[in-house]
């Protein structure tokens, strides 16, 4: 059968939900209420190629400030494999990021296919899987509307770069979203979210290891003992040995990848990146 030429254009927030379901055929486990959060990050950055009408491959290249961007849901729908379609997401991708530093996480599998593209690995991420006791703690507190600025200015510190936009809607309901604030003053936040299997915490961001323990079991809470899943980065060995100690399991491992120069951020205090998909 004859089909007309494929069309690539910016994903529809309904056709981005169609995105997000792929992933969850494919076995990435999104949050249900994830893309709504994702789509307001950059409406421009989802991406799809369209065949006679139907969407056949699309992926994430979401914006963040003046010089960052990151690439995720890089999927091609199974009956449009082999066809060259998810190639050209891809390349709509780059120019749609063209000139920033560009991100992603990439699987092992993945990882020298990326690199011919000129990405390099910076660190490796691994997925623990567990769960805790939730325990309450007074200085963990539920981030509510009039602390979104503080929360904002301290992400800024962990993150690569601005992203207003995706946090307006990360912070709130259905997640919840737990800071650490002593005397007034932001020492760390987490976010969990209810996925198809369990829960997801991310990001996970604190001053310290205690912060980030207090963090975790105040989540832990609202998991009422169902597994939580969270990607904490290779170099912090002492939160994992914690994690390990709970009876979490270490699960695959990805690899933070950059096209570019690589963003200076303070990875001490990032015991678990935000998501795979946006960074």
């Amino acid at each position: 059968m004859m089909t007309t030429a494929p069309t690539i254009r910016s994903l529809t927030l309904s056709e981005t939900e169609t995105l997000m379901d792929w992933a969850r055929i494919e076995g990435w486990n999104p949050g249900l209420a994830d893309a709504a959060a994702f789509h307001a990050a950059d409406p421009q950055g989802f991406i799809g190629c369209f065949v006679d009408g139907q969407m056949a491959a699309g992926i994430s290249a979401v914006r963040y400030g003046h010089d960052f961007g990151f690439i995720g849901l890089y999927i091609a729908h199974p009956p449009y494999r082999g066809r060259g379609y998810g190639r050209r997401v891809w390349d709509a991708a780059m120019v749609h990021l063209e000139g920033r530093t560009i991100g992603l996480d990439g699987v092992r599998e993945q990882r020298a296919n990326y690199q011919s593209m000129g990405f390099e690995p910076h660190y490796e991420t691994f997925r623990w899987s567990g769960s805790v006791t939730g325990v309450a703690n007074s200085d963990v507190v539920a981030v509510s509307p009039d602390m979104a600025a503080s929360i904002a200015d301290y992400d800024r510190h962990f993150f690569p770069a601005e992203r207003s936009g995706f946090l307006a809607q990360w912070l709130k309901p259905p997640r919840l979203a737990m800071a650490t604030v002593r005397d007034g003053v932001v020492h760390g936040y987490a976010v969990c979210r209810k996925c198809h299997d369990g829960f997801k915490i991310g990001p996970l961001f604190a001053d310290t290891t205690v912060d980030a323990q207090c963090l975790l079991k105040a989540c832990a809470a609202r998991a009422e003992g169902r597994t939580m899943h969270i990607d904490v980065p290779a170099m912090q060995t002492q939160f994992a040995e914690i994690l390990e100690a709970n009876g979490f399991s270490k699960g695959f491992a990805t690899a933070r990848m950059y096209r570019g120069p690589a963003p200076m951020v303070p990875m001490a205090g990032v015991f678990a990146v935000s998501t795979l998909e946006l960074g």
